[in-house]
């Protein structure tokens, strides 16, 4: 039994809430994520927001995120193959490619038009050394490293109007997606969609909000029971804390690495 393999993880909680105005109207969340581990020490999450002026804007979502992490679970990834940049960001190009096809699919099999299911994608692939994330639309992911500095992987594709943004289907989705690489000692990383971009980045300095993730980040750490864990996620974004201050669907996957 290899016990060190046992002691380095990760552990990760993810929750997507339904946002008060969708409850009100009896609406489903248009949100959605998925996440992985993969062996050697590789986690890969993704996060979606699907447009609410898209009719099957939740089932864009879904079919991002679980095609994207799909197509890089079946990639065999090691730490080793993550050492080259031009790799990673083939992977992620692949992956945000092979989402937009797998939604462009449903579209001629529903008889729906691509922008019916209309969704942002947020994807991360992290290890102990490296972090490295592809977004389209708004959101935001961030990164913590040993030391304690908080990166913005990533910032909200906000348009030229109020809740406007780019979306997988958009014909330059994948030439304008944002992409990063930070190598460095990863301990903590996580992922929001747009519903709790006003808490959790400070806008006036454009940066990720110390107060907002470093908690989540502490209580991730901690959480040796993931169904408790994620209880308790799900009741913090429903708190009347975080309601208070938007009505959207709310995601939020954030991990900790325990190398302890």
């Amino acid at each position: 039994m290899n016990i060190s393999k046992q002691i380095a993880q990760w552990r990760i909680v993810a929750a997507s809430v339904c946002g008060t105005s969708h409850l009100k109207n009896k609406q489903l969340c248009q949100d959605a994520h998925h996440w992985q581990m993969l062996s050697d020490d590789i986690l890969v999450a993704a996060a979606a927001d699907g447009a609410g002026s898209a009719s099957q804007g939740k089932v864009g979502a879904m079919i991002a995120v679980e095609t994207a992490i799909e197509n890089l679970s079946t990639k065999g990834l090691t730490r080793s193959t993550l050492t080259n940049d031009a790799h990673v960001r083939s992977l992620l190009n692949d992956a945000m490619l092979a989402a937009k096809k797998a939604i462009e699919n449903e579209a001629v099999a529903c008889e729906k038009q691509p922008h019916d299911l209309a969704t942002t994608l947020i994807i991360t692939i992290a290890t102990p050394e490296v972090v490295a994330v592809a977004q389209i639309g708004d959101g935001l992911a961030v990164a913590k490293d040993r030391t304690g500095n908080l990166l913005a992987l990533t910032m909200p594709d906000s348009g030229e109007y109020i809740n406007e943004t780019t979306f997988l289907t958009s014909p330059t989705a994948l030439d304008t997606a944002q992409m990063r690489l930070w190598r460095t000692d990863i301990v903590n990383v996580g992922i929001i969609t747009d519903g709790l971009q006003m808490l959790a980045l400070n806008m006036v300095v454009g940066e990720p909000h110390k107060p907002f993730f470093f908690p989540l980040f502490e209580f991730v750490a901690n959480a040796e029971d993931k169904t408790a864990a994620k209880e308790q996620l799900v009741k913090f974004l429903r708190s009347e804390r975080i309601t208070q201050r938007t009505d959207d669907d709310l995601t939020l996957i954030i991990a900790a690495f325990n190398n302890s």
